[in-house]
């Protein structure tokens, strides 16, 4: 019984939700299986000259062209973007169009379901974006790449969206001076001769586009540690040596161990943290992630190491299991910002947890006073504009917080550990995660998800109350105030408080107002609303 209950459950969530899809043309008859990218960069000019092998699998009989991302040379771009100069299957030429910023390769022949092919894209060009060829904070040249969230296009011809995933490797011929981190595993670094040096590094897992990394610079190298087997490494400027060695010491292996117990294992073949001029605060590309080149102090500042637990958690969460469309970007965003929330409790207390939530809870209040239309899951895209902001990173946090509180700690942490397990290295949607997640919730979810995900409003309570000496009793009236005249579902907790003793009842609230009665011993001193911090609300108390 209670198996088919489950399924109506399910059932009932996936009719009632409504279908959104970025806009960007997803093929699902083609897959991209791998891709090898190999660069040659030089000092003397910022022009990089590439050959990429992509290995592509067919799942229909009838594939005419094949289609990818890469942004043409033009006079907009004051002459930067790739050029094109061949495309090859089996050595011969392929005839192709590279325009609008798209290479169009026509197929030579038909291939059979299932079948692969390999095709070959010689190009050249100077990135007018993607891949940042400049100076460090010590004014020495080097390369890092900055992908996020469509920005590869720019330098590497790829199906630039999450929704493909491919394995990698990137075989980079550079000046000797230089040292090359990348995805995977190095596999090769030789002298070719005086004056250049091949490196080559190779992951086995599949990723997205926005996650493949390149940094090329002078490094110090540190093997810091081991993590089951996998090593920790840190990259940072020979001159920032003593400082980024002590700011990455800690906590990324106790991170690492905390993720791995409580979602599933880590996916990839290292964990690098690296310095790089190409972001602000932290970029989570997959095994070896960037951090903003001033974060590094040798103080170990609670802000790099916050970023270092958000980035670490995106290991997990928008790399291993990765939003289909640009839609369900909380996917990534929401979850990595509630994980190192989670981390932080479990590190610091709960009194850091509650204050990361009520910091998080102000920033929602402060974006939708700006913006009252954004809702968490909606349509979008990167070719269009922004896909995230404070509702993606701390609603969407908000929203899984909730949700612990409302399925319970351990069935929220069982449902967490099946959606890894069941998208590991795959890509899921909100739908998706809500499926998993209603087989271990007793209650439905279906109210909750549409409300908090699928809706823009925020949730604004006014709680009156007053005692009644006559019945001994406390009557609380609550009243939903949004403008829109959209009233939630919602659980609230109330607390009476008096000279000894404190007292927490919880309601269930529907419609736009709810009275309730609550037994005292005596008159309290105050109520307070919401006293665990465990409800998404604006909230005011006032006694009548």
């Amino acid at each position: 019984m209670r198996y088919l209950q489950s399924l109506l459950l399910i059932l009932l969530l996936r009719i009632s939700t409504v279908s959104h899809a970025d806009n960007y043309p997803i093929n699902y008859s083609l897959d991209i299986l791998h891709y090898k990218f190999e660069l040659t960069l030089s000092d003397a000019t910022d022009e990089i000259i590439g050959r990429t092998s992509i290995v592509v699998q067919f799942n229909t009989n009838d594939c005419k062209k094949l289609r990818f991302d890469l942004i043409n040379r033009s006079a907009e771009l004051k002459d930067k973007g790739m050029l094109v100069e061949s495309v090859l299957f089996e050595d011969n030429p392929v005839s192709y169009k590279h325009e609008k910023n798209v290479l169009w390769i026509d197929l030579p022949r038909s291939f059979a379901k299932n079948s692969t092919a390999t095709f070959v894209i010689n190009y050249r060009g100077i990135p007018a974006d993607g891949l940042r060829i400049g100076n460090n904070r010590h004014g020495e040249r080097c390369f890092f790449n900055e992908n996020w969230p469509n920005r590869t296009r720019h330098w590497l011809p790829t199906v630039d969206h999450p929704y493909d995933k491919a394995t990698n490797e990137f075989i980079i011929t550079a000046p000797s001076h230089y040292q090359v981190i990348s995805n995977g595993l190095l596999k090769e670094e030789s002298i070719i001769n005086a004056n250049q040096k091949l490196t080559h590094w190779k992951q086995s897992v599949p990723i997205s586009s926005w996650l493949y990394v390149l940094g090329v610079a002078k490094f110090a190298v540190q093997h810091v540690d081991e993590f089951l087997g996998m090593e920790i490494q840190t990259w940072v400027y020979p001159q920032d040596r003593e400082r980024g060695f002590y700011d990455f010491a800690s906590p990324t292996k106790e991170v690492l161990g905390f993720y791995s117990n409580y979602v599933g294992p880590f996916a990839y073949e290292k964990l690098a943290n690296i310095q790089s001029p190409s972001v602000g605060g932290g970029m989570e590309t997959a095994s070896a992630i960037f951090y903003g080149e001033n974060l590094i102090n040798g103080k170990q500042d609670v802000r790099l190491r916050n970023v270092v637990i958000h980035e670490i958690a995106h290991q997990w969460f928008g790399n291993a299991v990765t939003e289909t469309t640009w839609d369900d970007a909380w996917l990534s965003e929401g979850f990595a910002t509630y994980f190192t929330m989670l981390f932080q409790e479990y590190a610091y207390g709960e009194s850091t947890y509650i204050d990361e939530l009520k910091k998080a809870r102000i920033r929602v209040f402060n974006f939708y006073s700006k913006d009252s239309t954004y809702k968490i899951v909606d349509s979008r895209t990167a070719e269009e504009g922004a896909v995230t902001n404070d509702m993606t990173y701390q609603k969407g946090a908000w929203v899984l917080h909730m949700l612990r509180e409302k399925m319970g700690h351990e069935a929220f942490r069982e449902g967490i550990r099946s959606y890894y397990h069941t998208f590991y290295n795959k890509n899921a949607t909100t739908d998706d995660f809500f499926e998993v997640m209603q087989k271990f919730s007793k209650v439905p979810l279906n109210t909750f998800r549409n409300q908090w995900l699928h809706r823009p409003e925020v949730l604004n309570v006014q709680v009156a109350w007053s005692y009644d000496s006559t019945t001994s009793q406390v009557e609380v009236k609550i009243d939903q105030k949004q403008s829109t005249g959209f009233t939630f579902e919602f659980p609230i907790e109330i607390e009476l408080v008096d000279a000894i003793s404190k007292k927490i009842v919880s309601f269930e609230c529907s419609g736009k107002s709810s009275t309730f009665k609550i037994k005292v011993d005596k008159n309290p001193l105050a109520l307070l609303a919401d006293p665990r911090t465990t409800l998404l609300a604006k909230i005011e108390v006032k006694e009548q």
